[in-house]
């Protein structure tokens, strides 16, 4: 992989605002809003629309924090190849605005939070499966398989899709197969959703040497394996309704229709795999797609409850 020199310039804070700007900004909160959907959703279906508001906000706070640290290692982590790509030189480390020692110390004081948050106000499960997705993040994808592996996001991807377990430990106590399935849901869509990014900026990859699939395959045989996750992916979607009986005919006609949307868009990129405005169209229609699917969640399970009430303590 290039090397290059990173060197600290001095900080740039002039007053507490910026500081808390850069801090804020080492946690990717653009990434963590999309897991607090999935959370959010998971406890709402978990619960059958009875959730208790106290619980619901501890868990998105702690999910906040648990995905903060995570992200704010990977920023620590990744600050060399950080400092060469152009869209992310300017990010608080690289940037000298935050100092490695100070940014660990943060994640620390996020993740510490975070366990305990959910370990005295859900349950020991439910703060486990949150360092876990934090670990898988940060050991498995960050540290083992990104500069490694072409299938770095597919493995490494799991951490994305272990919120949907927090927020159904938080709830329950355990997990049950409908939570598993969302897990599955979320791994599937991952590989699709991210691919589409990487074929977008697979230069800035290649310049600092990180294998994703578009650099080491070119973007015809990361176009082909998008469509055929995209593929794989609809049918999951279809199991809370059958054999689950977890959603009913609402949420299975949104599944569909927003299912066949992101197989046509996958398919138009395999025609064309050079054309990066169709890569950035499916990127973006991932990111609503899976808000769309979980906001669906949430619908059907309104719909099938007539007497719908929040328990309030």
């Amino acid at each position: 992989m290039q090397q290059t020199t990173w060197i600290n310039s001095p900080r740039q804070h002039q007053n507490l605002w910026q500081v808390i700007q850069s801090y804020w900004q080492l946690t990717k909160p653009r990434i963590i809003i999309l897991l607090l959907i999935t959370t959010a959703g998971s406890m709402w279906v978990a619960s059958k629309g009875q959730i208790e508001p106290l619980l619901l906000l501890v868990t998105l706070v702690s999910g906040t924090f648990a995905a903060g640290a995570a992200n704010t290692i990977n920023c620590l982590y990744d600050r060399d190849i950080d400092s060469i790509m152009e869209r992310t030189r300017q990010r608080p480390i690289p940037s000298g605005r935050v100092q490695p020692r100070d940014a660990l110390l943060f994640a620390i004081a996020l993740a510490f939070t975070a366990f305990a948050l959910l370990s005295v106000f859900a349950n020991l499960l439910s703060a486990c499966l949150a360092m876990l997705g934090l670990l898988v993040y940060v050991v498995v994808y960050t540290h083992w398989l990104k500069r490694h592996s072409t299938q770095n996001i597919v493995i490494g991807g799991a951490a994305g899709a272990i919120p949907p377990l927090v927020g159904w430990a938080a709830v329950t106590g355990d997990l049950s197969w409908t939570a598993w399935v969302l897990f599955a849901i979320i791994f599937l869509w991952t590989p699709p959703h991210f691919w589409a990014l990487a074929m977008m900026i697979s230069e800035d990859y290649s310049q600092v040497g990180v294998p994703m699939l578009p650099v080491i395959v070119g973007n015809k045989s990361t176009s082909q394996q998008i469509f055929w996750y995209s593929l794989a992916l609809i049918p999951v979607t279809l199991l809370p309704v059958y054999p689950l009986h977890a959603m009913g005919s609402v949420y299975l006609g949104l599944a569909l229709l927003l299912g066949g949307v992101f197989i046509y868009k996958a398919w138009l990129l395999m025609q064309t795999p050079s054309d990066t405005q169709l890569a950035r169209s499916l990127f973006k229609y991932s990111l609503l797609y899976m808000m769309l699917l979980f906001t669906g969640m949430v619908v059907d399970t309104v719909l099938l409850i007539p007497h719908l009430s929040v328990r309030i303590h």
